[in-house]
């Protein structure tokens, strides 16, 4: 007889398997609750934290993450290594000067210009169409027609100048009566003075007579004071305040005396130019 031809049997060993199981099952809650019985009745526990939950320890930071580095221009990245390529390239020629080295960085070499060249071409056609940032049209004009109306301009506007600061300034001309540039110089500064409305004060350092000025005045020691070393010389003076400023020396033209009498009389040269201000007396008139 076997058990599958007896279904009662059957059931019973199923039943057993079962029980047996749940009994097992049974036995070891019973067991661990036992176990546990320290914990008491009703007992309730804080859960562990996980590792990320947990708090840190006092005084020490949380970690920072370095900042992302931002992405730079494929163009930079391309002219370093251009750059560097072409310099070790050199230098490799320059220690090993073979053929090959040296046509090697020659080629190189003829790249970067070529570029430079390109760059330059494109700068010109953009100051061409940009008023503003053509250098051509900036300060003194290259063109010589233009050229020729600037200056034009200039003049009246410093010659306009000069005539305002002749209301309160004169030109100190020291002269020799035995000095030939002297002589050559001084009908320069009479036309000077007349022209501009601006006093040119001849003072002779030997006490000889000059045909250009003759109302020159004899030095009375202003020449030793100044340090005038050389004739012709020329300085600006302000009789009424005693500031007096070099022009220069030697024989000057009508263009550079009207620049450097702008120059030395503008606002902000006082810091730049050299001036000596002193209670210093005219020399007399001659009689």
């Amino acid at each position: 007889m076997t058990i599958r031809n007896h279904p009662a049997l059957s059931l019973l060993m199923t039943f057993v398997v079962i029980f047996g199981s749940n009994s097992a099952t049974a036995q070891d809650a019973a067991s661990r609750y036992w176990a546990d019985s320290w914990r008491g009745w009703h007992f309730y526990e804080v859960p562990v934290p996980e590792e990320s939950e947990r708090p840190l320890l006092p005084g020490k930071a949380m970690p920072i993450a370095p900042p992302a580095q931002p992405s730079r221009a494929p163009e930079l990245v391309e002219f370093e290594h251009l750059q560097k390529t072409l310099e070790e390239t050199r230098n490799i020629a320059i220690m090993r000067p073979s053929e090959a080295n040296v046509r090697r960085y020659m080629e190189l070499e003829s790249q970067v210009v070529a570029r430079a060249s390109y760059f330059a071409d494109v700068a010109q056609r953009v100051a061409w169409a940009t008023p503003q940032l053509d250098p051509t049209l900036q300060g003194r004009p290259v063109n010589a027609k233009a050229l020729e109306v600037f200056d034009q301009a200039e003049l009246v506007d410093r010659s306009r100048a000069i005539a305002d600061l002749g209301k309160d300034h004169v030109l100190f001309f020291f002269y020799r009566s035995d000095c030939p540039y002297c002589h050559a110089f001084a009908p320069t500064l009479a036309a000077f003075q007349a022209r501009h409305g601006i006093q040119v004060v001849a003072i002779s350092v030997d006490g000889g007579p000059l045909p250009s000025f003759p109302n020159a005045r004899p030095d009375n020691g202003i020449a030793t004071t100044l340090k005038v070393s050389q004739v012709p010389a020329i300085f600006l003076a302000q009789p009424f305040t005693g500031k007096i400023s070099p022009i220069g020396f030697g024989v000057l033209s009508e263009s550079q005396l009207l620049e450097r009498i702008a120059t030395v009389s503008a606002p902000q040269a006082e810091a730049i130019l050299p001036t000596t201000t002193q209670g210093l007396a005219l020399p007399l008139e001659a009689p």
